[in-house]
C-alpha cells in the first residue's frame, strides 16, 4: 500500500512517517514551497523536509506553488490568524495540491503530522473537517499522531493500517513528540515554530502595510518584504534599507525596472531601494534615510548616489540630517 506524507521536516511530520513505515506502507514525502518558508535554500527546497527523508530513506517531491499562493494569502475564504497567516485556506489548498498527486502516483491516503489541539487554527476538530471536506479528502487524511482520538479513516477501516498501533496525542504539550523521538532515535529536529513568516508578528505588519497599499502586490513584492528596514513614505512609495551586505545584495538582486537604488558616495553604509510613484521630495527623503543608517550619519550635506533602473545614467543628490523621530514617523513598525 502506497500513501503520500506531507513532509515539513519537523519532528511531528517525521513521526508521522516513520509510525506508517512500521507498519510497511510504502512512502512519497511531498514538501510545498512558498515565498514565506523559513527554512529553505535560495527558495529552491526546503532544507529540513530534505534531512528528514534522507535519515527516513523515503523519496521526496517539492514544489514550488509561491506564485498560485498570493491568492491564497490575499483573498482567504476562511480569514487568519493572529497575524496574516491564512492557515485553513493554506491547509486546503496544499491538501488540494496533494491530492492530485496521490491520484497521479496511484497512492491511496495522505499522511499528517497534525496533532489534535496543537495549532488554535487549523488543527481544531471542526477545522480538520472542514478542510478534509472542502479538499475532497474526508476520510483520506490519515494522522498517526492523534488517530485515536479521531474518527476512524478509510486506512484503518479497510485494514491497510493497523489503528491500535496509532497514538492518542492532542493538546501542545511537546513531551510525548519527544519522547517518541527518542524512541525512534531522532534527536536533531527543527523547533516548532512552524516554518511560515505570516505567523511573525514583525512580518505580518510588513504584510499588511502592503496589502494595504498595494493589493495587487506580487512575488518580487512579497520577496522584498523578507530583508531590510521598511518605510513608507507615502501611500504610493515605500523604502527598503538594506542592514548588512547580504541585505544590500538581496535588494539588488529584486530590484526591478523603475525602482531606484541609493548609496552614499564616499563613506560606507546601506543600500535603499524606493519603490513606487515616487516624485523629487521622495527621493530626497530616501536619501536622508540611506544616510541616517551610514557611517556619515552625523555629518550635514552628504551626497548620495541614485540610480533609476533600466537607466544608463545616475544622479547625486545632496542629504541633510533628519532627526530620528521623524524617520520613525515613516517606519513601518517591524
Amino acid at each position: 500500500m502506497k500513501a503520500i506524507a506531507l513532509l515539513s521536516g519537523g519532528l511531528d511530520s517525521t513521526l508521522a512517517a516513520k509510525i506508517m513505515m512500521e507498519q510497511g506502507i510504502e512512502l512519497e514525502a511531498l514538501n510545498f514551497l512558498t515565498v514565506f518558508c523559513t527554512c529553505t535554500n535560495r527558495g529552491e527546497t526546503c532544507l529540513a523536509s530534505q534531512k528528514a527523508v534522507k535519515n527516513l530513506d523515503i523519496p521526496l517531491k517539492v514544489f514550488n506553488i509561491s506564485e498560485e499562493y498570493l491568492s491564497v494569502v490575499k483573498h482567504p475564504k476562511h480569514g487568519y490568524g493572529s497575524n496574516l497567516n491564512p492557515c485553513i485556506d493554506c491547509r486546503i489548498f496544499m491538501l488540494k495540491k496533494s491530492k492530485a498527486y496521490m491520484e497521479k502516483i496511484g497512492a491511496s491516503f495522505i499522511v499528517t503530522g497534525e496533532v489534535l489541539g496543537q495549532r488554535p487554527m487549523s488543527q481544531r476538530r471542526d477545522a480538520m473537517r472542514l478542510i478534509e471536506r472542502e479538499a475532497g479528502l474526508e476520510g483520506l487524511i490519515l494522522r498517526p499522531l492523534s488517530a485515536k482520538v479521531l474518527p476512524m479513516t478509510i486506512p484503518e477501516k479497510e485494514g491497510w493500517v493497523d489503528r491500535e498501533k496509532l497514538l492518542k496525542i492532542q493538546g501542545r504539550s511537546r513531551k510525548p513528540q519527544i519522547e517518541l523521538a527518542e524512541h525512534y532515535g531522532i534527536y536533531d529536529f527543527p523547533c516548532p515554530a512552524g516554518g511560515c513568516l505570516l505567523t511573525d508578528p514583525g512580518f505580518g505588519r510588513r504584510m499588511k502595510d502592503l496589502m494595504d497599499h498595494q493589493p495587487d502586490f506580487s512575488l518580487n513584492d512579497a520577496h522584498l518584504l523578507k530583508f531590510g528596514r521598511h518605510f513608507r513614505l507615502s501611500p504610493e512609495v515605500k523604502l527598503v534599507v538594506g542592514r548588512n551586505e547580504e541585505e544590500n545584495q538581496k535588494i539588488e538582486t529584486f530590484s526591478r525596472e523603475g525602482d531606484m537604488l541609493l548609496k552614499t558616495a564616499r563613506y560606507p553604509g546601506p543600500l535603499s531601494l524606493l519603490r513606487g510613484k515616487y516624485i523629487e521630495g521622495d527621493v530626497e527623503r530616501a536619501a536622508a534615510i540611506t544616510v541616517h543608517y551610514g557611517k556619515a550619519k552625523d555629518l550635514e550635506n552628504v551626497e548620495v548616489t541614485c540610480r533609476r533602473m533600466g537607466e544608463d545614467r545616475s544622479q547625486s543628490v545632496i542629504a541633510s540630517v533628519v532627526p530620528r523621530k521623524e524617520i520613525e514617523r515613516w517606519m513601518v513598525n517591524e
